[in-house]
């Protein structure tokens, strides 16, 4: 089997991911990375993540059969002018980046259409940087392949079999049909999320009563306003236009419903929350939905100490896996203290019937 050479350039929480679930599907695989911070590349180096640490970009990319491109969106077109020179005639240069026109316009302007495949791993989470990097991160998410005018068929399949191997499902669009999508599902939501945030924050009363007893929704809508502003910074410069365009879709759509809020109009209110309810309950699909199916309970347990570990041990000492377990501090929306997640219907079910028989009161979603 022909030993294949990866080279990174940036190496954070998607990169780092992304070689992790290369070495894992491929341990044989040589990864060489490079990063302006050099103790990113010797941590990897060090938990053989990857077999060669860079400190600049040079000859070494020569070798690579695929180069990943894991900078932020403006950061990468200037790295990839500076790997030009070292780029192997057969070589896929890939991209990691939530916006894609400006890639593609510069790989156009480069000649490099031809090895040139854009992609976008539609996973990450707030936290960043390559500590937080994991194999599994992109098990079962979308990845995004934008192939060029020149792209052959045989390098576009090569890469989507790359990302299959990775655990992601490839999904095949022009990169400005990504574009205007992204900025619908993800670029614009980030906006609505700060907004609301910031909303809170210049109505709060002087005690910040607002800010205490935010939880429930509130939290829910506005997780992702804790990731990096510099990335959403870059993305709302990169993607103006999309942005900008669905942004004024969502400002009419907002006074058409105040308006109906003004007039009273329960017919319109109505129609509102229930078109966005139905809609959204269409995305849950446990085999091949985008949203998947969650299994999981509420159960009511009194705050001291060892509550937690004995149920968790009871489950456990009844071969009952779980998937995930926390506490719910704030109970607006919330009926239970703790929360316990399962990987499918027959392990809640097991375990519902369990903890009422033990005399807990148990509430589902």
């Amino acid at each position: 089997m022909n030993i294949k050479t990866y080279g990174f350039v940036g190496l954070g929480l998607i990169g780092g991911s992304i070689a992790r679930a290369i070495k894992a599907f491929r341990p044989d695989s040589h990864i060489i990375a490079y990063t302006p911070h050099s103790k990113t590349v010797d941590k990897a180096f060090e938990e053989k993540i990857i077999d060669e640490p860079l400190y600049e970009i040079g000859e070494a990319f020569r070798k690579c059969d695929y180069i990943f491109l894991c900078a932020p969106v403006e950061i990468n077109n200037d790295n990839l002018r500076t790997l030009l020179p070292y780029i192997s005639p057969d070589a896929i240069v890939t991209d990691i980046g939530s916006v894609k026109t400006p890639i593609h316009e510069l790989v156009r302007d480069l000649d490099l259409e031809s090895q040139f495949i854009g992609g976008h791993p539609m996973a990450g989470t707030e936290r960043i940087g390559f500590g937080n990097s994991k194999a599994t991160l992109l098990e079962n998410a979308y990845y995004i392949i934008t192939r060029t005018d020149s792209s052959s068929d045989q390098k576009v399949e090569e890469y989507a079999e790359l990302v299959r191997n990775l655990g992601a499902i490839p999904l095949i669009v022009s990169y400005r049909q990504h574009d205007f999508i992204t900025a619908a599902i993800s670029h614009v939501p980030h906006v609505i999320s700060a907004s609301l945030v910031n909303l809170v924050r210049d109505n709060d009363t002087k005690d910040h009563l607002m800010k205490t007893i935010a939880a429930g929704g509130f939290k829910d809508i506005t997780r992702i306003s804790s990731s990096s502003p510099v990335m959403w910074n870059q993305i709302c410069m990169t993607n103006s236009d999309n942005i900008s365009r669905l942004l004024s879709i969502y400002i009419d759509s907002l006074r058409d419903i105040k308006l109906a809020i003004d007039e009273h109009d329960t017919a319109k209110v109505m129609e509102f929350f229930s078109g966005a309810r139905q809609y959204r309950e269409s995305f849950i699909d446990a085999s091949s939905g985008p949203i998947k199916t969650v299994y999981s309970i509420h159960v009511e347990i009194d705050d001291k100490p060892g509550n937690l570990a004995r149920v968790a041990t009871l489950l456990s000492d009844n071969l009952i896996n779980i998937k995930n377990i926390g506490i719910v501090h704030n109970r607006e929306y919330e009926r239970g203290t703790l929360r316990i997640e399962f990987h499918s219907q027959k392990g809640l079910d097991h375990a519902g019937d369990l903890l009422r028989e033990k005399g807990y009161t148990v509430y589902t979603d």
